[in-house]
Order: structure tokens, then sequence, then C-alpha cells
């Protein structure tokens, strides 16, 4: 059963209001807003924006990094009952006029820094560039503004924006998915699906007042939109940005002067953070969140030695708002060793269900048995944007199909073996390439001179094999060991003899194809790794 929430506009007017002078967003250019400036200047930039947009005009994209004004936006938009389509600029141009297209995207709000970065961009939409808009704000819209933000009545306020004609399973965003796989899908997520997952990591995690996140990750992530936007617009606390998370030096920095207690964050951008940045950078940085990918042993004992903290893991999915599970470490919790595993991606949510179904007949599966993991709570989309197909083949009964091969422990921790499409079938037993991948990682990482080196070394990928209907071949970069010596210590630390890869099957080359996120490019290694078929 669904619950009704006060939804996320709502929650940060009273947010702002009742915290006025807490520091709510800053970045690494300098800018920073206590709470009230923080609603002012969203209530300003509403303002603007109807101005330009048409009343119907539902899908708004938004091209931002990590920024306070990024965040601003996203609320602004939010506010004014549309929906943020914050879009991948990672994606080519082709692409992203895709995504334009799909969201059916007339306008594109973004930044004269962004232009500059990408000056060949050619999007099939109207650019509204911020800095533009802003220098048309008038006295008027100021007072405007301030007055909303300050001085109305908080019913007379809500009235007047609409707020309380928002339906809790109306649209708040769509995110497109990375494309790792094929074609990006349109993920429509609601109020009820943020709020509900805001409302669940708060509570999970135990966040307190003044807590305060530390956002490196980009908007169009959707780890990165409910945990640096919405966290921290929703509650009493605060958020820093910065726009690159490859440059551990300003990333370092902003930490370092920030203080901030909470860091979601990706295994490859903390690998070259440890690397990089000093013990008091990341001295005070009480949790960090890791997703998108598996978090190897050796960089949580590597952060804990250096930075005195248990780096943990969590899991989600962009369908599914996105955080379903978390681990927690020694800053949150007096009892955290009933709520951390190591090696599992954590314990599900508040209100959140998790099972796993058998991969050949359906059927709900015990404890510790590997199979289909399906999740079903408050946090699962509405479905894919104009794709009814597709999102009834995830969606069914309230459950979503999330693709990844898992098990859950008599204790509810969730460990995640593998995805489905990350499997090859040999000689009818499924091998997962992510437990080949990360013995692989271990084994060569500890004959590196420098172990943390960083960036994914190896990719695995299933082709098809005459023989054994498939093979598992290795993409990888220089390594200081053999294929020969690496199958031989695969072998002695006990991995199944069908699940070792053949030595003729290892391929050099320069790079792995990886997304924004940090995260393995599935499609484009599966396309490197055909031309070795």
């Amino acid at each position: 059963m669904s619950h009704d929430y006060l939804l996320p506009p709502r929650r940060m007017i009273r947010a702002c209001r009742n915290h006025p002078y807490m520091l709510k967003l800053a970045d690494s250019t300098g800018k920073e807003l206590n709470g009230i400036d923080t609603l002012v200047n969203t209530m300003v930039i509403r303002r603007l924006l109807r101005k330009i947009l048409d009343p119907s005009e539902q899908n708004v994209g938004l091209l931002f990094p990590g920024s306070v004004y990024g965040a601003l936006v996203n609320a602004a938009i939010t506010m004014d009952r549309r929906v943020a389509v914050n879009l991948n600029y990672t994606f080519n141009a082709e692409t992203l006029n895709y995504c334009i297209k799909k969201a059916e995207i007339k306008h594109v709000i973004t930044t004269k820094r962004f232009l500059e970065r990408f000056p060949d961009l050619k999007l099939d939409a109207q650019l509204i560039v911020l800095e533009d808009c802003v220098k048309q704000v008038s006295l008027f819209d100021k007072l405007c503004g301030w007055f909303d933000a300050k001085l109305m009545p908080l019913p007379i306020l809500e009235w007047k924006l609409g707020l309380t004609k928002i339906r809790q399973d109306d649209p708040i965003s769509i995110i497109f998915t990375s494309g790792s796989t094929g074609t990006p899908k349109g993920v429509c997520l609601s109020h009820r699906n943020i709020a509900a997952n805001t409302e669940g990591f708060k509570e999970h995690l135990l966040l307190v007042e003044n807590d305060r996140i530390l956002g490196i990750l980009p908007f169009f992530h959707s780890f990165g939109y409910t945990t640096t936007i919405w966290i921290a617009l929703v509650g009493p606390y605060g958020a820093v940005y910065h726009f690159n998370p490859l440059d551990p030096k300003k990333v370092g920095e902003m930490a370092r002067k920030y203080a901030p207690s909470l860091l979601p964050s990706t295994a490859t951008f903390q690998r070259s953070y440890l690397r990089r940045c000093p013990k008091e950078d990341f001295e005070k940085v009480a949790t960090v969140v890791c997703g998108a990918e598996k978090v190897p042993l050796n960089l949580i004992e590597a952060w804990k030695e250096k930075y005195g903290t248990t780096l943990v893991e969590g899991y989600g999915t962009t369908e599914l708002s996105p955080v379903v599970s978390v681990n927690i470490n020694e800053a949150r919790r007096s009892d955290y060793a009933d709520w951390l595993r190591v090696g599992t991606v954590g314990r599900p949510l508040p209100g959140i269900q998790a099972r796993v179904l058998d991969l050949d007949n359906g059927t709900i599966l015990p404890p510790n048995s590997p199979g289909m993991l399906q999740i079903k709570g408050d946090n699962a989309m509405l479905g894919y944007y104009k794709e009814p197909e597709k999102t009834a083949e995830v969606l069914k009964d309230g459950w979503y199909t999330t693709g990844d091969v898992a098990k859950i422990d008599e204790d509810g921790f969730i460990w995640i073996t593998g995805r489905e499409s990350r499997m090859s079938k040999i000689g009818g037993e499924m091998v997962p390439h992510i437990l080949i991948e990360e013995m692989i990682d271990r084994i060569v990482r500890a004959e590196l001179p420098n172990e943390d080196e960083g960036g994914v070394l190896v990719a695995v990928v299933g082709l098809p094999d005459e023989k054994k209907g498939e093979k598992v071949i290795v993409l990888h970069r220089p390594l200081p060991l053999t294929p020969d010596e690496i199958c031989k210590r695969m072998q002695s630390e006990g991995l199944p003899n069908l699940w070792i890869p053949l030595p003729q099957h290892f391929y050099p080359v320069e790079s792995i194809p990886v997304l924004g996120t940090g995260k393995l490019d599935l499609r484009a290694t599966k396309e490197m790794a055909q031309q070795y078929q």
C-alpha cells in the first residue's frame, strides 16, 4: 500500500523558513546561500521562468553541473509544478537530441560557462541562458520573491504557488538511464517517489540537524539528483557542490573547508581521492556512501587506514529513485555492527521490500539463495516515459525487476552477485562477470607499485562460443602479471575452473570505457570485445 507524504516543494519551504540562517547551499565558485536566501532565489527564478516558458510546457530540460544555481533551477522548476529533466551532458549530441525529443522538451536551461565548455553543441530545443535571465530581474521581482519567501503566510503561499494541487503521483523529474546497455530510457519519477526516498534515507542513516552533503555527482545521475539536491532542500541540512568529481584537489579543498558529514559517491572517484588527497581533506567526512559499482575490500581497508572511517556501499537504480539499501558505518549508529556487513549493499531502507526469484521458474527463494532481485516500495518509478510496454516488462504488481542477480541473507542484507546482462551461460552453468572482475582486480592491484592505481583495470565480457554456448574474455589495461599467472592464481584461490578465462582470451586495451559516473560502460565494452571475436 502506498503512503501519502508532505511533498518535496512544500517540505522545502518549511525547511528554509525553519532554518533561515543555516548554510543551505554552497559551491566551488564561492557562492553561498543560507536557508531563507535559498528560498528567495528560488522564488525569483520561478518568476523569471514563468515569463519565458509557455504555461502548457510541462517538461523542461536542464544542463547544469553540480552547483548552487543548478540546485536552485531544479527547485524553481518544481515549485512551478513542472518536470525537471536534467540532461546527461556526457552523451553525444545525437543521444542528447534523442532524449530531448523523447521527453518533448522545448526549452533547455543552461549557463554561459557550460556553453563555453561545449561550444559546438547543437540541440533541438531553444536554449535559455541563466545569466541572461538574471539580468532581467527587476526590483519588483526581487521584492515579490523576498515577500513570498519571508512574509507570506504559509497556507497562502502554497495556495498561490498551486502546491496544494500537486498529487502524490504527479511527475517531478524524468531521468534518462545511462544507456550502457542500449538506448537511454526516460525514467519518470513522482513526487511520492522522491518524498519516500528522501524520508527513508534520512531515517536509515539517522541524519541530524546541520548534516552537510558534499555533492560531486551530476544531477543527471539519480543518486546525485535525490541525495544532493532534495535531501539537502527538504530538511535541516545543507549541500556543497563541486562540478567535477574527477578533480581530487578541488573536491578535497571543499571537503576540508565545509567539513561535510556525508558524501554520496562511487568507488572509482573515492580511489582517486585516496591517492591524491591528504588525510586532512577527508578526516571529517564521517560517512561516504558508494553506489553504481562494487566497492573493493582493499579500497575500504585503505580508506579506513588513511581517513579513519569505514567507507560503505549502497545499492539503487534510477527506476527506484534511486536508493534501495545502504550499509551504515560507525559515524551514524552506535550499534553499527548490526547495520554494516562488508561485501553486501546493506539492508533496505524503511518501507522498501526486497525478494529474490528463481531465474528459471520465477518462484520466491529462501534466504541465501541467488536469483533475480525484485524491489517494491513507494520509491518505485511511475514508469518509462511514454513506453508502457517497456514499463510492463519490469514493473508488475508494484514489484520492480532490477536485472540484478542477488541473494538476501537471514539478517536482511542484500548481496549483489551480478547483473542478468552480465552473466554468461557456459556449459549450462551461469558464470558471473562481476565476481571474475573482482578477483582479477584484487590479484593485479596487489602486484602494482601503487595498489591504489585509479580507474578501471579490467572488464569481463561474454561472447558467443560454438562449443560451450558462451566464452568469457577479459579486456585489460597494462598488467604486472601475465594472463597465465593470473589464471593460475584464480585457480589456487578456488575459483571454479569453468569461471576462469583462458589466457588466450585476455586482450590488452589502452583504456576501459566508463560512463560519466565512473561506472563501466557495458555497451561500449561489448562493442570493443566483439573486435576480438
